[in-house]
């Protein structure tokens, strides 16, 4: 007990926990990346190593820029969520114009030997955006006119994204939809803006037929040439049982499942290590998230709370939805496993999250 008058130390906080899940995943992705594309690089590019190299160089920048922003106080950002959306909602503009396509998704922007995803950039600049203009209404936002507003502040982004990455658009929406939704849980005038954003998507997927093509694979990937990749994954699923064909046996890998390092690498992990494995990986993100609940509950004040929901919400819509794909429990919609399928830019803003999520918690003071 503490003598009366004795002064309380305030201890500076940091989620070491929350760090080294981070790393774990991302060594574990590693790992599972040279497993699913050595035979692709060995095939394509003569380098079995080769996209192995590249995602370690990505790995490599992003967690030194993770140690940077863990040390800058977070709320130095809440001065930039104006340039931080009108600099991705540009980006994702000028995709539109001069991107590059693949697999016929024009998503990619080129400068120089370098290329990245705008997009992925987008569902960060939303988190600061709104952490910003949330965190400056506090009991403003309880009122419906309010979270109308948020909403439609977000809708440009939104609608940007959409026309040529729909799933990256829905889990934006997402982030936005609960983060307001956290900062004030009134179920009546959220049911309205869930119907409003139900016709939205709907008016996305008619406008476009292979959008509705998708619906249909989705129901019979049997029936139609594009639901092979579905299937494949299926498969290779199904073969691996209980504890799976062991790290590297993967048969499903060798051109069967279409770029098998990508958004499908939870089907080759379900085949080498199995429903054991499967549940491993899944508890480690449901760890992942048990931290950001953690930081988020104790946060310094409602802007570093916020950012740490918007990581909350990005990251579990983005697991929830690459699984639920790769079982054929959703469309196939070409969402990344976070940290652990091939993709730089995807890689470095998931790792900018973190780290400033860890700079959230730094801010977190403990009594001794």
């Amino acid at each position: 007990m503490k003598r009366s008058g004795q002064k309380q130390k305030n201890l500076v906080y940091f989620d070491y926990s929350l760090l080294l899940i981070v790393l774990f995943l991302i060594c574990f992705g590693l790992v599972m990346l040279y497993s699913t594309s050595s035979y692709n690089g060995q095939v394509k590019f003569g380098d079995d190593a080769y996209y192995l190299k590249k995602q370690l160089m990505a790995d490599a920048i992003g967690i030194v820029g993770m140690a940077v922003l863990a040390r800058i106080d977070y709320r130095i950002w809440k001065k930039f969520w104006l340039l931080a959306y009108v600099g991705a909602f540009f980006l994702c503009a000028v995709v539109l114009a001069v991107g590059d396509t693949y697999n016929g998704a024009k998503r990619w922007l080129r400068i120089g030997p370098l290329s990245f995803q705008p997009s992925e950039a987008a569902k960060l600049a939303i988190i600061l955006f709104l952490a910003a203009v949330i965190s400056q209404m506090p009991k403003q936002i309880s009122k419906f006119s309010a979270l109308a507003k948020v909403m439609a502040m977000t809708l440009p982004m939104v609608v940007i994204v959409a026309l040529e990455n729909l799933s990256t658009a829905i889990i934006i929406l997402g982030i936005a939809f609960l983060m307001a939704f956290v900062a004030s849980p009134k179920i009546a005038q959220f049911a309205l803006i869930v119907g409003g954003c139900l016709a939205i998507a709907i008016l996305f997927v008619i406008v476009e037929p292979y959008r509705i093509e998708r619906f249909a694979i989705w129901m019979h990937p049997e029936q139609y040439e594009k639901g092979y990749q579905t299937l494949q994954g299926l498969y290779a699923i199904g073969s691996g049982g209980l504890f799976g064909k062991g790290l590297g046996n993967s048969m499903q890998k060798l051109g069967f499942v279409p770029e098998a390092q990508n958004d499908m690498i939870f089907s080759i992990v379900c085949e080498e290590l199995g429903l054991f494995g499967a549940i491993c990986v899944i508890l480690l993100f449901v760890m992942l998230l048990w931290r950001f609940l953690v930081i988020a509950n104790n946060a310094q004040d409602m802007y570093g709370a916020m950012i740490v929901t918007g990581a909350f919400v990005h990251i579990a819509i983005q697991v929830f939805m690459n699984i639920g794909v790769v079982t054929n429990s959703l469309p196939n919609t070409g969402v990344s496993l976070p940290f652990i399928s091939y993709g730089g830019t995807s890689v470095l803003f998931l790792l900018a999250e973190i780290g400033i999520v860890l700079s959230v918690s730094r801010g977190i003071r403990l009594e001794e």
